[in-house]
C-alpha cells in the first residue's frame, strides 16, 4: 500500500499605456464649467503605529491598491501641508490621493496646521477621509458614550448592518457582522456605541443595541459636514478579526467610492487527494500509523481507508445541495492495484467515471510514490539515502516522469476530464522538506518541464509563496487539520489528543516542541471533542483564509469522505456561515487550480510593480489613466454598467462582485490603452470644486482622545490555543 505523509498539522500583459476610465460624477457646484481637477488613484494613509491603520493597510496591500504611508512617530517624515498633498500639473490642479485615512478624526495637536490643510485639501477635492478607529464626540457627529452610550468591551457582540449599510458601501453583507470571542479571559475588542450627536448629519452604517440601555449605537457610519465626508469607526480591531475581514471591503468602498485599482473576492475551493487510491489507517494502540512511515517497520497491522460507490453519490449530492465543485486530486495505480487484487472488480472507479462530469480532477501521479530523496524507511522519523560520496540520493527524472505520464495516460483511457498542466505531486514530493531534505530534488524542474507542466501543488505549512519549479509555478494548498489516516470521528480524535496534548497528559508532546503550537488544556472527550472542538476551530481557521481574498485552496483526503465522511462537517460550516453572513452579490468564488495559479501569478506581478512606484493612476473629470509597465496586467474595481471601448464598438468590462465590477484589463490587439465608458453613478458622493480653493477647517479643531486597544488586537488571540 502506498505511503502518505502528508497529514494536516498546525503545524496577460497590458502594455505600457493607459487605462481610460469615463466615470459618472455627480452633479458638480454652479460654477464646474471650469475644467475638472485631476485626481490621483492612491490613498493616503496616516498612520499612529496602531493596529486599524495596520489592518487597512493591509486590505490595501491584499487588493492591490496603492496607498502611501505618513508615519506620525517617525522623525524626518514629510509634513502634511497644501504642497503635500496638492499641486498643479500640465495647467491642471492636482489631488495626490483619492482618500485619506487617519488613525482618529484629528491625530494632530489641537489647532494643528496640518489638520488644517488635510481638511481644506478635502474639502476642495471632495476627498473622503476615514477614521480608523475614534472616540465617540460631536467632533465626529455623534454624543459621547457618557450621554447614553456605551464604551467597554464588545467581545461576542453581534452587530448589525443598517438599512442605509446594505443600500450602501455594506450591500454585500447579509446584516449579520458577528465580533469575535476566543478567550474568556483576553479582551479582544472595545466600542463606543453612542447615537448621532443633535442636529448632526450622520448616517449609520453598521450598529449593535446599546447594553442597559434601549436603542442602537453606531460602530461605523458617515458624518457629513463642512463640506466634508468622515467614515467614523468607533471599535478596535486587527486585520486578522473576522468582525474587520467582514467590514474591510465596505470600507475601502467607501473611501474611493468604487473606483480604484484593484479587486477583491472570497475564494473557497477543496482538493480531495489520494481518489483511487487508499490511506493507511491510525493506529491507537500503538499511536502511529501501519504501512507508513511514522511506525517502526513490522508493528501492526495495515488497514485501509477507501471511498464507496455509495460515498461517490453522497458527494455528488452534496455537490448538487451546495451549488459547489469538489476537485479530486487522483492516483490511477490505486484503481489498478484493487482490480489486480479483486478479480478485475473497482466498484469505485466505475461509479467515479459515471459521474466524472461533476467533479474537477487534477493528477496526483499514478501510484504517490515519494518523488524526492530516496526515503530510509528503517528509522523513525526517515531519513533520505546517501550516495557513497555521501551526497543524497534522489529519485531520477525518469521516475518522476513516470508518475506524471502513466496516470495521465490512465485519466485519458478512462475519459477524466483532467487538465494536462496541473499536478500534485504525492506527499508535495520532490520539493524542499524540512529537515530531511533542504532543497528540491533537482530532478523534479526538468521532469515538470519535459511533461508540461504549469502549475504544481505545493504545502502552505511549509512553502507558500508562489514560486517557479522549472516551468511550474507553484499554487500553496491549506491543509484542513483532518487527518488523511482518520475514517472514523474516534480516530480523528484520537491522533488529534495525541499531538495536541503534553506528556503529562498522556500525549505525544509534540506541541510542546512544534513552533507556534501551544497544548490543549486536556484531552478531548472522544464523543464529543470532534463537532465541539475540532469542526468549530477548523471552520473557523478555513473561514479566515475566505474571508481574505485569498484564492489559494484548502485540502483534504478522499478518506474524510469516507466511513463516518468527517471531511464534510468542516465544509459545511465554512458554506453554511459563509451564506449566512454574505448577500447573494458576493458569491464564493470556487475556482480550479490553474485559474488560482494564474491569479496568484498576475497579483505577484501587479503588487512588485505597484510597490516599486512603477504604476500610477489618475482620473480627470470622466476618465482615469492607469499606466503600468509593459507586461504587467492592470487590475481594477469600478462602478456596474463600465465597458470597455474597443476600436469598432465596446465590451463589458470585468466580472460582478459586490456591488461592483473588477478584473483584469488589457489592450485590444492594436490599441496601446484600455478606455473604459462607465454609466452614470449615484449622486451620493459630494463633487469636487472646479476651482479648489482652500476654506480654513474649523478654528481649533481638538486633538482626538486617546482610545482604549485590548490585548487582543494589539497581540491577536489566536482562535483556541492550538491556532497554526
Amino acid at each position: 500500500m502506498k505511503r502518505n505523509t502528508h497529514r494536516s498539522r498546525h503545524v496577460t500583459g497590458v502594455a505600457a499605456g493607459a487605462l481610460l476610465l469615463a466615470i459618472g460624477l455627480p452633479a458638480a457646484p454652479a460654477f464646474s464649467a471650469a475644467p475638472a481637477p485631476r485626481i490621483d488613484l492612491r490613498v493616503l494613509v496616516v498612520s499612529d503605529g496602531g493596529p486599524a491603520t495596520a489592518a487597512i493597510t493591509a486590505e490595501l496591500d491584499g487588493e492591490g491598491t496603492p496607498y502611501t504611508v505618513v508615519e506620525l512617530g517617525r522623525s524626518g517624515r514629510p509634513v502634511i501641508d497644501a504642497a503635500f498633498l496638492a499641486d498643479t500639473v500640465a495647467g491642471l490642479p492636482r489631488a495626490k490621493f483619492q482618500a485619506v485615512v487617519l488613525p482618529n478624526d484629528n491625530p494632530f495637536p489641537t489647532g494643528s496646521a496640518e489638520m488644517t490643510a488635510l481638511a481644506a485639501y478635502e474639502t476642495s477635492y471632495a476627498i473622503p477621509q476615514v477614521d480608523a478607529y475614534t472616540y465617540a464626540r460631536p467632533q465626529v457627529g455623534l454624543q459621547t458614550p457618557a450621554g447614553g452610550g456605551y464604551s467597554g468591551s464588545v467581545d461576542g457582540l453581534q452587530a448589525q448592518v443598517t438599512a442605509a449599510g446594505r443600500s450602501g458601501p455594506f450591500g454585500y453583507l447579509n446584516g449579520s457582522v458577528p465580533f469575535e470571542d476566543n478567550s474568556p479571559s483576553v479582551s479582544e475588542s472595545y466600542a463606543f456605541l453612542s447615537q448621532p450627536a443633535a442636529g448632526a448629519d450622520f448616517t449609520s452604517y453598521v450598529q449593535a443595541p446599546i447594553p442597559g440601555k434601549t436603542g442602537d449605537g453606531s460602530l461605523v457610519g458617515e458624518y457629513r459636514h463642512d463640506g466634508r465626508r468622515e467614515l467614523v469607526v468607533t471599535f478596535a480591531y486587527n486585520q486578522y478579526q473576522q468582525q474587520f475581514k467582514l467590514l474591510a471591503r465596505g470600507i475601502v468602498d467607501w473611501m474611493t467610492q468604487d473606483v480604484r485599482l484593484g479587486a477583491s473576492r472570497n475564494y473557497f475551493a477543496v482538493h480531495v487527494d489520494d481518489v483511487f487510491a487508499g490511506d493507511d489507517r491510525w493506529d491507537s494502540t500503538l499511536n502511529c500509523t501501519p504501512g507508513d512511515v511514522d511506525c517502526p517497520p513490522g508493528q501492526g497491522v495495515q488497514s485501509t481507508i477507501r471511498m464507496t460507490p455509495d460515498d461517490v453519490s453522497n458527494a455528488v449530492a452534496w455537490e448538487k445541495s451546495h451549488n459547489f465543485t469538489l476537485d479530486l486530486a487522483f492516483n490511477g495505480g490505486g484503481s489498478v492495484d484493487y482490480r489486480e487484487e479483486h478479480s478485475g472488480s473497482d466498484p469505485l472507479a466505475d461509479q467515479l467515471a459515471l459521474n466524472k462530469d461533476h467533479f474537477r480532477w487534477i493528477n496526483h501521479t499514478y501510484d504517490h510514490a515519494f518523488l524526492g530523496c530516496q526515503q530510509n524507511v528503517t528509522v523513525v522519523p526517515w531519513t533520505c539515502a546517501t550516495n557513497p560520496d555521501g551526497s543524497t540520493r534522489y529519485v531520477s527524472q525518469a521516475e518522476i516522469s513516470k508518475e506524471i505520464s502513466d496516470n495521465l495516460q490512465w485519466a485519458q483511457s478512462n475519459q477524466l476530464p483532467v487538465q494536462p498542466d496541473e499536478l500534485i505531486t504525492g506527499e508535495h514530493s520532490g520539493m524542499a522538506l524540512l529537515p530531511q531534505q533542504p532543497q528540491d530534488n533537482p530532478y523534479l524542474a526538468p521532469a515538470l518541464a519535459a511533461d508540461h507542466i504549469d502549475w504544481l501543488g505545493a504545502d502552505m505549512s511549509r512553502d507558500p509563496q508562489q514560486r517557479a519549479v522549472g516551468s511550474a509555478l507553484t499554487v500553496a494548498r491549506y491543509p484542513i487539520n483532518i487527518f488523511y489516516n482518520a475514517g472514523h470521528v474516534f480516530e480523528q480524535v484520537d491522533e488529534y489528543n495525541w499531538i495536541y496534548t503534553s506528556r503529562a497528559q498522556g500525549g505525544s508532546g509534540l506541541c510542546e516542541s512544534l513552533p507556534n503550537t501551544s497544548c490543549l488544556p486536556a484531552p478531548l472527550d472522544p464523543a464529543t471533542g470532534y463537532t465541539a472542538h475540532i469542526v468549530p476551530l477548523e471552520t473557523q481557521v478555513a473561514l479566515g483564509h475566505v474571508l481574505g481574498n485569498d484564492p489559494r485552496p484548502h485540502f483534504i483526503h478522499q478518506s474524510n469522505l469516507a466511513e463516518d465522511r468527517i471531511g464534510y462537517a468542516v465544509l459545511d460550516g465554512v458554506l453554511d456561515q459563509y451564506k449566512a453572513l454574505y448577500a447573494a452579490s458576493a458569491p464564493l468564488v470556487n475556482p480550479r487550480m490553474r485559474d488560482i495559479g494564474a491569479e496568484l501569478r498576475n497579483r505577484g506581478v501587479w503588487n512588485t510593480a505597484v510597490k516599486a512606484g512603477q504604476v500610477s493612476a489618475y482620473r480627470i473629470g470622466d476618465r482615469v489613466t492607469v499606466q503600468a509597465p509593459a507586461g504587467v496586467p492592470v487590475t481594477a474595481t469600478m462602478p456596474n454598467g463600465t465597458g470597455q471601448v474597443l476600436q469598432n464598438g465596446t465590451t463589458a468590462f470585468g466580472q460582478a462582485y459586490a456591488g461592483s465590477m473588477s478584473g483584469w484589463v488589457s489592450p485590444e490587439s492594436g490599441q496601446s490603452t484600455v478606455t473604459l465608458a462607465l454609466a452614470p453613478a449615484p449622486a451620493t458622493a459630494l463633487a469636487p470644486q472646479s476651482h479648489p480653493a482652500r476654506p480654513a477647517a474649523p478654528a481649533g479643531a481638538q486633538h482626538a482622545p486617546r482610545t482604549p486597544v485590548p490585548a487582543g488586537v494589539t497581540k491577536p488571540v489566536p482562535y483556541s490555543a492550538e491556532r497554526r
